[in-house]
């Protein structure tokens, strides 16, 4: 028997089902550790968990924007549990302890990240040293994309021990049933309505969207943040040329009608590991248009298939909305790719690959470090 311990900041409903199949899987223990079962800036609805799990004494702190955990009791957690491999999703001072046991007990460690090349291109030298300390005695990497296995690289980690676990939907959840139905928007923007995720620019395409067409565009927002008053203000300005509905935040199971309803979704992010909202749009088959500043960008949505991939540039932007609207045949081809490209991106997969990861670090017990990278 597997025992596999996977001690994570907190649990997003997507992850569930990964974690719900680990634990159904022949010859495997599987216990979840939680440094909190929600982050504050988070409104999830968690489905029930059918696999074990403990949740330890919060104690989170906030800094710029992100939520720093230091949970000691995740050593007695993992002790109790006696895992045979250590997996651990971040950085964070529990996930260090959560190392230190694994060295301590010579039990295998595997890293599993979000992260991208691009998204810890600018990381400090003080985070970059963590990391190098971290895969230095590391034996197996997960990685959510392909931008993950790069950054791996960076680190001089060999291909053939890194494991992609890609981030997944239910996507038969989002499939569009049936005949094909009327879709009486014209674009879509979910996610929270915060800075980072520049919910201002998707309105502005809209906007500029409905000058180039010559007629009123709809556009839908599915989430909250502090911006929410500032959007709705300002699509008020501009009710003349677009019809803007917000319908705030929306649990995971409440949102594929509203994915139906629309043609294209925006997702004009600044910064975005992944960007699971790509997933949901994609099997409703709507047309994608992103920035690059996502991890899905190229990967699950690749420019001129599936959608756009542009620089945050309003005219590009307007001009490929446009395009799309006007030409129905460009259109169904991308919603056809957008269903094709994400059936790949399966928690039968992710699970599979995880239980890999973790026989390949079983099967190379602790011992000398990987020579990696300097830079």
């Amino acid at each position: 028997m597997l025992r596999i311990a996977i001690v994570t900041n907190e649990l997003p409903p997507y992850r569930v089902p990964l974690f719900s199949l680990l634990a159904k899987m022949p010859g495997v223990t599987l216990q979840v550790i939680l440094c909190t079962m929600r982050e504050p800036n988070r409104q999830w609805v968690l489905p029930p968990l059918d696999f074990g799990y403990v949740c330890l004494r919060e104690n989170v702190i906030e800094k710029s924007g992100r939520y720093i955990h230091n949970n000691v009791d995740v050593i007695p957690a993992l002790h109790r549990f006696a895992p045979d491999v250590v997996i651990t999703g971040g950085f964070n001072p529990t996930h260090l302890y959560a190392l230190a046991y694994a060295l301590a007990k010579r039990i295998p460690h595997v890293p599993m990240t979000d992260g991208t090349d691009w998204s810890e291109h600018s990381l400090s030298r003080i985070h970059k040293s963590i990391r190098r300390f971290v895969f230095a005695r590391s034996k197996a990497f997960l990685a959510a994309s392909d931008g993950g296995v790069r950054l791996f690289s960076h680190y001089q980690i060999p291909a053939e021990r890194c494991f992609k676990v890609p981030l997944c939907i239910d996507n038969e959840l989002f499939a569009a049933k049936g005949t094909p139905m009327r879709r009486p928007f014209d674009f879509v923007f979910c996610g929270r309505i915060e800075e980072v995720k520049n919910p201002r620019f998707a309105l502005e395409v809209a906007i500029g969207a409905a000058g180039v067409l010559r007629r009123r565009t709809r556009i839908l927002f599915i989430g909250a943040g502090d911006q929410e008053a500032m959007l709705r203000q300002y699509a008020a300005a501009h009710a003349e040329v677009v019809d803007a509905q917000f319908h705030g935040f929306k649990d995971h199971r409440e949102l594929p009608p509203f994915y139906w309803k629309a043609r294209i979704f925006l997702f004009p992010t600044h910064c975005d590991p992944w960007g699971v909202v790509v997933n949901e749009a994609c099997a409703a088959g709507l047309a994608v248009i992103s920035s690059p500043y996502a991890g899905a960008a190229g990967e699950l949505i690749r420019d001129g298939e599936n959608g756009f991939v542009c620089a945050l540039d309003p005219e590009q932007w307007v001009s490929r909305a446009a395009m799309l609207l006007t030409n129905e045949e460009t259109w169904k081809n991308c919603s056809r790719m957008s269903v094709a490209r994400v059936r790949e991106y399966s928690y039968e997969r992710a699970a599979l690959n995880v239980v890999e990861a973790c026989r390949l670090a079983v099967a190379n017990p602790p011992g000398g470090l990987l020579q990696q990278s300097q830079s």
